[in-house]
């Protein structure tokens, strides 16, 4: 008797900013590989985590949130996230059961029509702990007699409801075909980026306001040691010198708090001791700065 056929392939998560998309992503690799925070917009680039289902293998590409663009930036997130959709075999759009049919999910709904071409379309309504079953039937109704998806799930990407039934339905879902990844890899992104969205998601969380839209982390320096461990060197680049002042904080505490949970993370994601070492740069134009963009995963020309 022969085995069954390998799968392989790519699906998409689409939506509005915090709908869920990286805690799903994480979810499904069984690893973090996504920056998950209460903030929106955390998801700079179109980061692939890989995850084996059965004799399946599942890309996801976590795209950066759709909204309203207003910076290069901004325009350079979205442009990510409409183009890891069209690579995609699978698109899934992911809306928050509490927050329902809102302006910007009528607007990723509208570009489906113009963009999804012959790509299925699948429904996955997330937070379903936060509604009552028969506003999340209604939700469920109106937003299938507004498009005609393929498959609606109904889940809770934090708690983990009804995620084991969507992985098995893109496992079925993905083209028949070898392999992209080695089986044990869970991203494809390398371990620099990974380590410098680490210690991004880290100021994220301990910073506030607009601040942590105007930096980035860039892995400077990685350098193997004897023992095993590993020295990591980080730029975080800001703005202003006032934006300096507050990644620093008094007396350093800031960055030295961000640095420790940055470390420890990074011990349990790479499972040796890390050296970690922040430096904070003042680059008032970092944001026009094509080197940056690509350090990021983005096209700098798509922020035009």
């Amino acid at each position: 008797m022969t085995d069954a056929p390998t799968r392989a392939g790519f699906a998409a998560l689409i939506g509005e900013p915090n709908a869920g998309k990286s805690t799903l992503l994480n979810a499904m690799v069984g690893a973090k590989v996504s920056i998950v925070t209460h903030k929106v917009q955390t998801t700079r680039a179109r980061i692939r985590g890989v995850a084996m289902e059965g004799r399946s293998q599942i890309v996801f590409v976590d795209t950066p949130g759709l909204f309203r663009p207003r910076r290069r930036l901004d325009r350079a997130m979205v442009a990510a996230a409409w183009g890891g959709a069209a690579d995609a075999d699978v698109i899934v759009l992911m809306v928050e059961a509490h927050r329902g049919v809102t302006e910007g999910v009528e607007a990723i709904l509208d570009g489906l029509d113009e963009r999804a071409g012959d790509t299925p379309v699948w429904l996955a309504i997330n937070k379903i702990d936060r509604v009552k079953s028969e506003v999340l039937l209604g939700l469920t109704a109106d937003l299938n007699a507004r498009r005609p998806f393929a498959q609606t799930f109904m889940i809770s990407a934090e708690k983990g409801h009804g995620v084991p039934a969507l992985k098995a339905a893109l496992a079925e879902a993905m083209p028949e075909g070898p392999y992209l990844y080695p089986e044990d890899q869970i991203a494809d992104l390398p371990t620099r980026m990974i380590a410098a969205e680490i210690t991004r998601e880290k100021l994220t969380l301990r910073l506030h306001q607009e601040l942590p839209y105007q930096l980035t982390v860039e892995t400077e320096g990685w350098e193997e040691r004897k023992d095993g461990s590993v020295r990591i060197d980080q730029l975080i680049y800001v703005q202003r010198d006032g934006h300096k002042g507050i990644v620093l904080g008094n007396k350093g505490e800031t960055v030295k708090a961000v640095g420790k949970a940055a470390r420890e993370e990074l011990e349990g994601f790479l499972d040796r001791r890390v050296h970690l070492f922040l430096q904070v740069k003042v680059r008032p134009n970092w944001l026009d700065e094509a080197e940056r963009f690509d350090a990021m995963g983005l096209d700098f020309k798509d922020g035009a």
